[in-house]
């Protein structure tokens, strides 16, 4: 039986640690000069004007140099880094690409190595079957690539448990695809159709960046980790299987990792894997996934023990979809700063797809379209506060939360697009944090 390999490197030093970890991997042995080569980072979302983590959130800026260098070095000259960044408010992507190219110093690589930036929000797509229950509409440039580079971070995620290879993938598609990911069928949920990517690429070099690690991500909300660590396959599916060890899982108990391993006839258990370099065992360190709750599910563990009362905020689940998601995090954090000792007025606040109102709750608040359309005509609903739309506003959110007389600060809505950086203070004076490994000299 022949092996995949997956290689395991310390990073040490910038350039030779991605060129070594590439080699022991033999991740350009099928790489020709004159390839069209699709690099895909993992810039989960991205919020103007405030300065919030990026550590284990975003593909570290020097991986991906180090990376266009040797390529270069191969004779690659048409590159393209392509992204499909979440923020706030999705009419606001062309100033948020500006924005995180500039930043993140890819403008630099544009100029000084040539390569194209895309952003997939307004790039082509082209509709394929995956094997889901659905067509996926999956961006056009990355699959007409010769050689496709998937650059994701190294980190666990509160829905799909780990966000490495596959995951990342996600990013290539369009929302209303994505959306369809989230999928409200437990049999063929988020995690199936994570699943499904398995077999997209043919051609084509994982390289896990473990610089920095992230647990309970997949953003600024989780805690990051420095450990130095770069793992590279270019079989994808086995880079992740060593990815989610290294997280501290057993990759069988990763949903989609295990589907997976079915779809290709695989063991999910490494023993079809050569690995190189580093032992998994010196690397692994256990990485929490999903943020606790009371045992009820219905109320944030950190509400319980502080004694809030009068509400419960059911725990979300994988129906919930990405901007959703950064709403979620948002609305938790209005809620914490309404609270003042006091009762709520027995308020029940629901989110995703498939949540049902619990009976004798005064005000039921339905967050986001899916869940307005899933409960708007819901018998059990005594006073009904619809917080509308695809993502929900700041002011929807605002008007939804006072009808429900939870009482934000106004200083919280004049503030909510640097609500991410609050996160910054957990990094506050420890050097391991860098930044530069997030810019481009």
């Amino acid at each position: 039986m022949n092996k995949s390999i997956v290689s395991l490197v310390k990073y040490e030093k910038s350039l030779e640690s991605v060129r070594k970890v590439i080699d022991q991997a033999k991740g350009f042995e099928k790489l020709k000069p004159g390839f069209k080569v699709f690099i895909k980072p993992n810039i989960v979302c991205w919020f103007r004007g405030v300065e919030f983590p990026k550590w284990g959130v975003i593909t570290t800026s020097r991986v991906m140099e180090d990376l266009v260098v040797l390529l270069k070095e191969r004779g690659i000259n048409d590159i393209t880094i392509g992204e499909g960044i979440i923020s706030f408010d999705p009419k606001d992507n062309e100033a948020v690409y500006k924005d995180a190219w500039e930043k993140l110093g890819y403008l630099k690589l544009q100029e000084r190595y040539g390569v194209k930036l895309i952003n997939l929000f307004e790039a082509p797509y082209k509709k394929i079957d995956i094997g889901c229950d659905f067509l996926v509409e999956i961006n056009e440039e990355a699959l007409k690539s010769d050689f496709f580079i998937d650059v994701p971070v190294l980190k666990t995620h509160a829905q799909a448990r780990v966000s490495l290879g596959l995951k990342n993938l996600k990013g290539l598609l369009n929302m209303a695809t994505r959306k369809k990911f989230h999928s409200a069928n437990p049999e063929k949920d988020l995690h199936y159709n994570i699943a499904h990517f398995v077999n997209l690429f043919k051609n084509c070099l994982t390289i896990i960046d473990g610089i920095y690690t992230l647990e309970r991500g997949p953003t600024m909300d989780g805690s990051s980790h420095r450990h130095d660590i770069l793992i590279a396959s270019t079989d994808m599916l086995s880079a992740d299987l060593v990815g989610a060890k290294v997280l501290g899982f057993e990759p069988a108990d990763v949903p989609h990792l295990a589907i997976a391993a079915k779809i290709q006839k695989r063991p999910s258990d490494l023993s079809d894997i050569e690995t190189n370099g580093e032992k998994i065992e010196a690397l692994m360190s256990h990485h929490e996934w999903d943020f606790p709750y009371n045992e009820a599910g219905d109320l944030p563990i950190q509400f319980h023990k502080h004694g809030m009362k009068g509400i419960k905020y059911p725990k979300y689940d994988s129906t919930l979809c990405s901007y959703c998601s950064v709403i979620n995090g948002i609305l938790l954090m209005g809620i914490k700063f309404a609270w003042d000792g006091r009762p709520f007025d027995n308020i029940e606040i629901l989110t995703g797809k498939i949540k049902k109102p619990t009976p004798g709750m005064n005000k039921t608040i339905l967050v986001g379209q899916c869940m307005c359309n899933a409960n708007k005509n819901h018998p059990g609903i005594k006073e009904m506060i619809l917080i509308k739309g695809c993502p929900p506003s700041k002011e929807a959110i605002k008007e939804g939360l006072e009808k429900a007389g939870i009482d934000v600060p106004d200083m919280f809505y004049k503030n909510f697009d640097k609500a991410p950086g609050m996160a910054m203070v957990r990094y506050k004076d420890k050097p391991e944090f860098d930044p530069k490994f997030y810019e481009i000299v």
